[in-house]
């Protein structure tokens, strides 16, 4: 059987969308069949008006990139999660998606998958690893084998980078935090 990753994220300015891109890249590019999908944006245009980042970004990929459905799950013998930390969790926008998957965990559609998760805040110590564990949990509930990146490579260490899942701190580098 070939691999068939979803590669499902979401990402307000830009900084997770890049890291999602960087995976599915990765993954394709290692012989699987990728799924690269976004979450549905859950909030109001007048919050997202408030930073032109946010706009731009949803006008840039909105029909460019497929928004994520429970199929997507179904079809994948593997996931890679991508969220913004909100406050060292998951961004209320993947949870959502999320949420709406009980009805798969019940029937054990999503069980015996592989699993990892990639996440970015602003800084260094911005959450990234509380983020990532907090994806682990659903992953938990849902039978998968999550695959953490651990402290396989030294750019990890020199990155500032965790064992727990692939972060990006967006703001060292002047980019926009997302």
């Amino acid at each position: 059987m070939s691999a068939r990753i979803a590669v499902v994220y979401y990402s307000a300015t830009g900084s997770v969308h890049a890291l999602a891109q960087a995976v599915a890249d990765g993954a394709g590019s290692a012989g699987a069949e990728v799924r690269f999908r976004r979450v549905a944006e859950t909030v109001p245009a007048e919050v997202i008006a408030t930073n032109p980042a946010w706009g731009a970004h949803i006008d840039a990929t909105k029909d460019s990139i497929i928004e994520v459905t429970p199929d997507d799950m179904t079809w994948a013998n593997g996931y890679a999660f991508g969220t913004p930390t909100r406050f060292g969790t998951t961004a209320a926008q993947l949870k959502a998606f999320i949420d709406s998957l009980g009805g798969l965990w019940y029937e054990g559609k999503l069980s015996n998958k592989a699993a990892t998760t990639f996440t970015s805040a602003i800084n260094v110590h911005g959450g990234n690893e509380s983020t990532a564990i907090s994806l682990w949990n659903f992953l938990a509930h849902w039978s998968c084998v999550i695959v953490p990146p651990g402290y396989s490579d030294p750019a990890l260490f020199a990155s500032g980078g965790n064992p727990y899942g692939t972060s990006w701190a967006s703001g060292m580098d002047g980019a926009h935090p997302d």
